[in-house]
């Protein structure tokens, strides 16, 4: 069978569709002329791979192969260039689709509670290292276009980013990268989770259930806004200007702040970062405007074989935010540092140990730590003097603040590629009474956590 040629073809459906010559410009009829042009070469290549598997199929069966089974393999191999087809020219090319859920049981002895996790609300207890960010369910969709250009858009439902930081709102990041000179060189904007520590966010990502004590109480949750990547040899700098925790900017509010990260390659097996915040962010603990805030972090990870070596140092400062007032009434500044470091071994594939060590020194002004004032659940604060007439906890007036320890015991085994067993034994510790142990409304120094999970991610 012949094969026209495109100009001919193209003429041809021009004749049975006829043009509006007389409300088109030049230019758009060149479109049209082109897009049929393009429509053709489509048709053109199909009918060449169909006379391509007919001339396969009529010719001699391959040694081995009756006519028959060599006309099947002509026709699994239209319908499999069929399939390449509509790939390369639907939506889907390039996009990633990857989920999870992770049932989470937990038992805390100060809160008298045990008992499973799953989709909670954050109002529903309030933000803490035992109602942290497992016992999610998320759906992350990843979409590279043409050009480079990457999307990204996690739902994460009641315990994501949104969550905390935007009434309940199910989407946990939503953020595009997108190439500027070359791919070494991108704009970043949207919403970013937090990208300080060693720690990562996902339940499938983290070898134990909670997360240390730096992650839950001295870092920021998300940033909102616009900024760039660059990639320079064995270097990755990221930077943000925009909103810290926060959707939108409330009233009175126009102080953008400034969030980077850096990471530098070591070799294959290990690497360093750094990251912080400059500028300015709510003061969630005295409830008054923006306060200037500082935070710096520096990490580190070793893993070669079946060990695994993981470690943070972190300094923070926020003006106005210490839970205690000076002597003449007035705000103070909050300031704490800390420390955090883990160590994994695999026994073998599957199994794997953990042991994790926190502190956190915070003791200036009563205690204050990122959006966290006196809290008698995560243990911060100078201490509590029993309760007042309504059943609320009286803050002790002590300008010194509850030093924070956390040691956590456990481990994972993978059971197969798609589930991840967990569990994990965890003391905290502080050197004030800032426990609540709510059976016998005693305040001590010391609470115990248990917590077991089953992660199901694809």
């Amino acid at each position: 069978m012949n094969i026209w040629h495109p100009t001919v073809l193209t003429l041809a459906i021009a004749a049975v569709f006829p043009l509006p010559a007389a409300a088109q410009s030049n230019e758009e009829l060149l479109k049209e002329l082109r897009a049929l042009r393009d429509r053709v070469t489509q048709l053109e290549d199909k009918l060449k791979s169909t006379e391509a598997v007919k001339a396969q199929a009529a010719a001699p069966a391959p040694a081995g192969m009756t006519p028959e089974q060599s006309r099947e393999l002509g026709r699994i191999a239209l319908k499999v260039d069929s399939l390449e087809e509509e790939r390369e020219n639907s939506t889907f090319k390039g996009l990633k689709i990857s989920g999870s859920i992770d049932p989470t049981f937990i038992y805390n002895k100060a809160q008298n509670r045990a008992g499973f996790q799953l989709l909670n609300t954050v109002g529903n207890g309030g933000y803490a290292y035992d109602n942290s960010f497992f016992g999610s369910a998320t759906l992350d969709f990843q979409k590279e276009l043409e050009g480079g250009t990457k999307f990204r858009l996690t739902i994460a439902p009641d315990r994501g980013i949104g969550a905390n930081i935007n009434f309940g709102s199910i989407v946990h990041e939503a953020s595009a990268s997108i190439p500027l000179t070359d791919e070494k060189t991108r704009l970043l904007l949207g919403q970013i989770p937090d990208w300080s520590g060693y720690e990562l966010l996902p339940s499938a990502q983290n070898k134990l259930i909670t997360h240390n004590l730096l992650f839950d109480l001295t870092l920021p949750l998300a940033y909102t806004g616009v900024g760039l990547e660059l990639t320079r040899g064995d270097w990755v700098f990221k930077g943000v200007v925009g909103n810290m925790n926060a959707s939108k900017k409330e009233r009175n509010e126009k102080a953008p702040m400034f969030a980077y990260r850096g990471d530098y390659t070591i070799s294959e097996y290990a690497g360093i970062g750094f990251a912080g915040v400059i500028g300015k962010a709510t003061n969630l603990v005295n409830g008054g405007p923006e306060t200037s805030l500082n935070l710096i972090e520096v990490d580190s990870f070793y893993t070669r074989g079946d060990m695994t070596l993981q470690g943070q140092v972190s300094y923070g400062r926020q003006s106005d935010a210490a839970i205690a007032t000076n002597a003449n009434g007035g705000l103070q500044d909050a300031q704490w540092w800390g420390l955090s470091g883990l160590a994994a071994y695999k026994f073998d594939p599957r199994l794997e140990g953990v042991v994790r060590l926190d502190y956190i020194n915070n003791n200036q002004h009563g205690g204050g730590l990122l959006g966290f004032g006196a809290d008698s659940v995560n243990g911060i604060g100078p201490g509590f003097d029993g309760f007042d007439a309504s059943g609320a906890p009286i803050v002790s007036g002590s300008q010194r603040g509850a030093n924070r320890f956390a040691l956590s015991v456990g481990g994972n085994y993978r059971f197969n590629e798609y589930t991840l067993f967990k569990a994990e034994y965890r003391l905290d510790r502080a050197n004030r009474r800032v426990f609540e142990y709510v059976d016998d409304g005693n305040f001590r120094k010391t609470n115990h956590l248990f917590g077991a999970s089953v992660v199901v991610s694809f």
